[in-house]
């Protein structure tokens, strides 16, 4: 089965789910935060088919999310770039969500702060001022690189009367 490229729509979230939206590009990335390198342990670890991880990998690599390396003995490794470690928010609030919400058993990961060992608090979308925002208190408004079809639905519409 193939999948549309979502690549051309004028829509940011869009763009990004074309980049790491398949479910088994996020747990890839997920597995090089955690410290995963080689090939064969990408597969041990989430028991994915060859072709499908030799897949997922070129085109993490493509993206730019993943770099592809030699590493010691000549052994092939991915690691994070800038673009993917750029992916941790995602993956944090993905993961507490899922916790939260998706499911029933105790979680079975927990982040601590490396420092001072204690868990991380949920994510929130904050104000410049550090205020929690809420999807009311949030209005999406066209950006410089809107089309008009966009533009159109996020302007409030002006009455004539």
């Amino acid at each position: 089965m193939t999948r549309n490229s979502l690549a051309e729509k004028n829509c940011s979230l869009a763009r990004a789910l074309d980049v790491v939206g398949e479910w088994w590009s996020l747990l890839l990335v997920r597995e090089a935060f955690f410290g995963t390198r080689r090939f064969q342990d990408f597969a041990a670890n989430l028991g994915i088919a060859r072709n499908i991880l030799s897949n997922r990998l070129k085109r993490l690599v493509t993206e730019g999310v993943l770099a592809r390396m030699e590493g010691a003995g000549g052994a092939v490794e991915y690691t994070l770039t800038r673009k993917g470690e750029a992916l941790l928010p995602v993956l944090v609030t993905l993961m507490q969500w899922g916790d939260a919400h998706a499911n029933d058993d105790p979680p079975p990961v927990i982040l601590t702060d490396r420092a001072t060992g204690t868990p991380l608090p949920p994510v929130e979308v904050l104000a410049a001022d550090g205020r929690i925002l809420t999807r009311t208190d949030i209005r999406a408004m066209p950006g410089p690189g809107a089309d008009i079809p966009l533009r159109d639905r996020l302007l409030p519409r002006q009455s004539l009367g």
